[in-house]
């Protein structure tokens, strides 16, 4: 290829890159200024994109975009070699190479906006619902961390366990999740749409180092989750990754409808998943508020529950240093930039909706 016809590929590229980036801000902003823009998109456009490429990505049993990340880690390393050396022989320059990395960013970039930045500024699952979240009183959320602790104890006689004693999943599970999301969407509306079957990391040991039990992906429109984890977090995670494909990105909603969905499924391991993962963000804001109160439920709660918790713990304790702080710390200030202002205490605000929804 001539020198004249290399100089046009890079300039193309860093217009088009240019383009691109100018495109994804305009998007934002359009949508911080106007909410029903962002409202109209999410269910005018994006929801038609999960129904086209959610299909595509879905007739694969394996993370696209896990196999996307160590390609392009991989390309971009090879590429900046070669580039490197071919300077030397004066072939190429490195600043080609950094146009097509620029432009690879900026399609990045455009597809995250396109399929989850945007949908931060719609109407949330709350206002659509109509569940008023309001205040609520000490009294309020112990009557709730009651009413947990008397399901999970009912559901936890109903499930299947390993000889060690945890939760054991039917190997139709990931089915059954994508069911329940279906039976959600009867009583809300805001729910249909095309759901894929959620995905496990290959790797899960990358997410498990980052305190990360599950990943929406934008980019391929696919909901994976950390299949290393201890099964009761399985359906759960499932479903909250499962809902951000409806456009709910909100962290503690998600939750929520992850919850929601879960009591929707007819199998009890689900049910148990679901309910037992909301006790837990409802318990720890009981501590918080009234530990006598809390310390008295806690002793309630039916001993076979307990090894579920245990092997929880000790899996998430084994990861614990600098990375995953490190991780929190992106992760917080991802979640703030995103009009979340609680940052990673936002999966806790499940509770607020929570509260609010039994109250009704």
């Amino acid at each position: 290829m001539s020198h004249r016809k290399r100089e046009g590929r890079t300039e193309w590229s860093l217009l088009l890159g240019c383009i691109l980036f100018l495109c994804s801000g305009g998007m934002i902003i359009i949508s911080v200024k106007y909410p029903q823009f962002a409202q109209w998109y999410s269910d005018s456009i994006y929801s038609k994109i999960v129904e086209f490429f959610g299909r595509i990505s879905g007739a694969f049993p394996f993370s696209i975009v896990e196999i996307g990340l160590y390609i392009g880690i991989l390309t971009i390393f090879i590429t900046g070699i070669f580039a490197v050396v071919q300077r030397k022989r004066g072939r190429i320059s490195i600043f080609q190479w950094f146009s097509r990395v620029f432009l690879s960013a900026a399609i990045l970039l455009f597809l995250y906006v396109s399929n989850c930045g945007i949908q931060y500024h719609k109407s949330s699952f709350s206002e659509q619902s109509k569940i008023l979240v309001e205040a609520y009183s000490v009294e309020e959320l112990e009557e709730t961390c009651v009413w947990l602790t008397e399901q999970v104890n009912q559901l936890t006689t109903k499930v299947s366990r390993t000889e060690k004693g945890t939760l054991e999943l039917e190997n139709t599970w990931r089915e059954q999740v994508v069911d329940c999301m279906k039976r959600l969407a009867k009583t809300y509306p805001c729910m249909s749409g095309y759901y894929p079957r959620p995905k496990p990391v290959i790797i899960s040991e990358i997410l498990s180092y980052q305190g990360i039990t599950g990943i929406y992906s934008p980019f391929t429109i696919e909901a994976n989750y950390n299949q290393d984890m201890p099964e009761y977090e399985l359906p759960f995670t499932a479903c909250h990754e499962l809902s951000h494909l409806r456009g709910f990105m909100q962290e503690e909603e998600a939750n929520f409808i992850a919850f929601l969905a879960c009591r929707e499924s007819e199998y009890s391991e689900v049910q148990y998943s679901g309910t037992l993962s909301a006790w837990v963000y409802a318990m720890n804001a009981l501590y918080d508020a009234d530990w006598e109160a809390w310390k008295i439920l806690r002793d309630k709660l039916d001993p076979s529950i307990e090894v579920d918790l245990d092997a929880n713990s000790q899996f998430w304790s084994q990861y614990e240093g600098e990375i995953l702080e490190v991780a929190n710390q992106i992760n917080d200030t991802y979640l703030k930039v995103n009009r979340q202002e609680d940052g990673i205490q936002s999966y806790g605000k499940m509770v607020d909706l929570l509260v609010a929804y039994l109250q009704e």
